[in-house]
């Protein structure tokens, strides 16, 4: 790989930094950051090197995106959802492919999509939506079949890029039959409207506005070219939709310990022990985050779906969220009230930190899927309340 495009994500972090405080402040889309990873490469980083792609494994992806969120979380966020989106796709092998009944065209629309992001074309995700969450058996967006295509329409909330996208993955329910969860490649464009609604804590630059759809796709927009999918592979590949985000809070929290290692020296406070301490403990905290992160990639790279990978994909989720959140309010408290001014990078940090508990799967749903798994349930079906 990768080696490439990890040197890049490295390359590109101090300039991600750079503006940072301005998108934060203004709760702006950095789009020269994306004009940046376009111009690396990195838009094709799960995209198969037979396809113009780097080809990267899972834990490569984790890599890369913990380098980027050591420069910008929220940049980090929005690209794992383009990489989610090539992972899982480019994930499906001729096997899997026959085992889910996809047929060649499906096959070769799926290329097609995954070529154009190795050429920079970029994908964000249409998943969740008010009231139902991420959800996807309690979607209200629905679909039916039209003729040349298929209709969809509804509303999503939290759509991290939205308006900036060349194309969304939009999950809906069969109009016809709402036990049916599909995922549509819907390209950006005429019958997509992009309400700005996003004004938050945390993670401002995301743009994760609202996005609202009446739109018609070609028949070849329907991801695997066969109905009822979506939650088969949510199944399959829980690593995309839970333990993909932990590698982005993993880079945040090793973010807030160097911002405030750079203050405290700045500020000739790093000979009070208290304060020694405190980054002491961080530092370890982040690394033990960042080993289950590893080893939760690892196995997904070299046992997908099984069921002891699972459960390191949801430790490592449950993990990275605790974490960042814990490190950086330690980290804002040794720096002390200088640090709290608006503008300053532990300011930031802790706000975006904090969100990696809430961003899907929520740490309180890691921690009941675990804990179900140790009692010797079935954490997917044994919660009180449906997982996806």
């Amino acid at each position: 790989m990768t080696v490439h495009a990890l040197e890049a994500a490295r390359r590109l972090a101090p300039r991600l930094a750079a503006r940072a405080a301005e998108h934060d402040r203004d709760g702006s889309f950095p789009a020269a950051d994306f004009e940046d990873l376009r111009e690396a490469g990195l838009f094709g980083l799960m995209v198969p090197r037979a396809l113009g792609g780097f080809g990267a494994t899972f834990a490569e992806y984790a890599a890369v995106a913990t380098e980027l969120a050591r420069g910008n979380g929220a940049t980090a966020l929005v690209f794992n959802m383009h990489a989610s989106v090539t992972g899982a796709l480019g994930a499906v092998t001729e096997e899997l492919a026959e085992a889910l009944g996809v047929p060649d065209d499906a096959l070769a629309a799926r290329d097609r999509l995954l070529a154009a992001a190795a050429q920079g074309s970029w994908y964000a995700v249409a998943m969740s939506e008010r009231g139902a969450g991420a959800r996807l058996s309690q979607l209200s967006t629905v679909y039916e079949p039209v003729e040349g295509g298929w209709h969809l329409k509804g509303s999503k909330t939290f759509c991290s890029g939205a308006g900036h996208p060349d194309g969304y993955l939009v999950a809906a329910r069969s109009a016809a039959d709402q036990s049916v969860v599909s995922q549509f490649l819907v390209p950006a464009g005429e019958g997509i409207t992009v309400e700005p609604t996003w004004d938050s804590l945390g993670m401002r630059a995301t743009a994760s506005h609202d996005l609202h759809l009446d739109v018609t796709v070609p028949a070849d927009r329907l991801l695997g070219g066969v109905e009822g999918l979506a939650l088969v592979v949510a199944q399959l590949m829980p690593h995309w939709l839970v333990a993909s985000y932990a590698a982005v809070y993993v880079g945040v929290a090793r973010a807030a310990v160097e911002a405030a290692a750079e203050h405290l020296n700045a500020r000739n406070l790093a000979g009070l022990p208290a304060v020694r301490a405190r980054l002491g403990r961080a530092d370890a905290a982040v690394a033990a985050a960042e080993l289950v992160v590893a080893e939760a990639a690892r196995r997904v790279d070299e046992a997908p779906g099984d069921a002891e990978t699972n459960r390191w994909v949801w430790r490592a989720k449950l993990l990275a969220g605790t974490t960042a959140a814990d490190v950086a309010a330690s980290m804002l408290e040794a720096a002390g009230t200088s640090a709290t001014r608006r503008g300053h990078p532990l300011e930031r940090l802790y706000r975006d930190a904090r969100c990696g508990s809430l961003h899907p799967a929520t740490s309180d749903v890691c921690a009941d899927w675990l804990g179900i798994a140790a009692l010797g349930g079935d954490p997917d079906r044994d919660g009180s309340a449906p997982r996806w």
